[in-house]
């Protein structure tokens, strides 16, 4: 892998990530932008006890533009977009309309091929252990920044979750807090660690879901089942065998076995409703651990905390979505309408030959 740096007309960094070491990326973003203007804050909700980001500026984001109009597609003539060379492998910028930005944290732009009229069940694997690669490398960059304390890296598939883009790409934010989710989490893992004297919540999971019928596939350094009291439709969670807190961690065996295994799995997604349905809408989640002190989670340290990929749709039957209505939006209480057995053997069922 080449890693490139550089800068839009704005200021802001664009990276290339490059299959072949020498690939040179030299191209000038050549718009008349002037310097980007944000006005990101979060405000500590006193009630609730958890955070919200103001981001008005987001208003006059792109939204739907045509094909030929795409600002992640490579610039080609006269028409110039976020990436200034003609080609690329993959990519990673600072968004133009950050919902966190500066004292407030950063959020990234990553396209994971040129290819706009793709998906990321289309790429290769050696593509896919690419933009894992990029992941990595930003979660490692984005993990210095001072204001930064957890990095959170996706993707949002499908006019179904709300893209405005339609090229294939996710997106990284950098927050200046734990994430209440996450926060959750490690207050889960800190009661079972005392209940049990020190057993490994996210072990005793995993060693649970391998010997049940929820379990989607399992292969030499990763583990894939939906989760006993999954919130979604479909929800699969992607846990490596060897428990590590974030994709830094991950060794060589398994950074390999990664895209084989993920591509597997969306390519499941797409076959879940049948032939001649449209894609899988779906949100692929990373979950890290906090790189900031977990103090407050008494008796729980970074190593406790278990690397994990959460995949799933808001699709619950053929033209049917699933929608965060009073008990959910209202009272966070999800009411999920498919078996997680059920949706379990779904997947099992179709995977490909």
């Amino acid at each position: 892998m080449k890693k490139t740096s550089t800068r839009l007309a704005d200021g802001r960094e664009l990276i290339y990530y490059d299959l072949r070491d020498d690939t040179v990326r030299d191209a000038v973003d050549r718009r008349p932008l002037e310097r980007t203007v944000t006005t990101s804050q979060v405000r500590r909700d006193p009630l609730l006890g958890d955070e919200v980001a103001i981001a008005s500026h987001r208003q006059g984001r792109i939204y739907h533009p045509p094909a030929d109009e795409c600002p992640l597609c490579p610039t080609e003539g006269d028409r110039l977009s976020e990436i200034p060379d003609s080609s690329y492998d993959v990519v990673v910028f600072e968004n133009r309309f950050p919902s966190l930005a500066g004292d407030s944290g950063r959020c990234e732009v990553v396209c994971f091929t040129s290819d706009h009229n793709s998906s990321f069940a289309d790429l290769t694997e050696e593509q896919t252990r690419l933009v894992l690669e990029a992941w990595t490398d930003r979660t490692s960059e984005l993990s210095h920044l001072p204001a930064v304390q957890q990095v959170f890296c996706f993707e949002n598939r499908g006019a179904e979750i709300g893209v405005t883009l339609g090229h294939p790409h996710g997106q990284i934010y950098a927050y200046p807090f734990t994430t209440p989710r996450t926060a959750l989490m490690l207050r889960s893992v800190a009661a079972h660690k005392e209940a049990t004297g020190g057993e490994n919540l996210f072990d005793a999971i995993m060693e649970k879901e391998l010997a049940g019928e929820r379990l989607v596939l399992a292969t030499d350094h990763w583990v894939a089942f939906v989760p006993y009291a999954a919130h979604w439709p479909y929800e699969v969670h992607l846990y490596p065998r060897r428990r590590v807190p974030d994709l830094l961690a991950l060794d060589e065996e398994a950074r390999t076995e990664f895209s084989q295994v993920y591509l597997e799995l969306l390519r499941r997604f797409d076959r879940i409703f049948g032939e001649g349905e449209p894609p899988t809408p779906y949100i692929a989640a990373w979950h890290q651990a906090p790189f900031g002190t977990l103090d407050e989670f008494e008796g729980v340290n970074r190593d406790d905390f278990g690397l994990h990929l959460e995949l799933f749709t808001i699709r619950r039957t053929s033209g049917k979505l699933k929608f965060l209505a009073g008990s959910e939006s209202g009272m966070s209480v999800f009411i999920n309408d498919i078996q997680p057995e059920s949706a379990a053997q779904r997947l099992r069922e179709v995977a490909s030959s």
